[in-house]
């Protein structure tokens, strides 16, 4: 019979939010796709997911690629190229350990063993922000 484990704090939710990041790929009907070193356009995209534990959360972000991430479609300048988007999985699932309000820590980063300076260089102005690139 199986034990039952413990499950550490910080892999629980007590609010039921879970930060999920997963790569997404486009690829070209015409490429080769069994060479992995050929050259591609994805993005890491990260979604919130409401779920009551992390077996869940893990569920429905595995789910999240859409319909179109399986269908072929006709993309390009103009549309004539069969492509189209894959979902390839997951690289990050996070408890969120707040109510979600305005000013809720949801994703932070440890930067041990760093200079001053080096952390000074992360700061960007108003114009650096993604937001801000128009």
């Amino acid at each position: 019979m199986p034990r039952s484990i413990k499950i550490p704090y910080r892999n629980h939710s007590p609010y039921g939010w879970w930060i999920a990041s997963y790569i997404e790929r486009f690829e070209w009907k015409s490429e080769d796709r069994k060479n992995t070193k050929r050259r591609c356009l994805a993005y890491e995209n990260t979604v919130l997911i409401k779920a009551p534990n992390r077996e869940v959360a893990f569920k429905k972000a595995q789910g999240i690629q859409n319909d179109y991430s399986r269908k072929w479609s006709l993309y390009g300048d103009p549309p004539g190229r069969p492509g189209r988007w894959v979902f390839e999985g997951l690289t990050s699932l996070l408890a969120v350990h707040e109510e979600i309000e305005d000013g809720a820590e949801i994703l932070w980063r440890v930067h041990s063993n760093r200079s001053v300076n080096a952390m000074l260089a992360r700061v960007k102005n108003k114009a650096e922000l993604e937001t801000f690139i128009d």
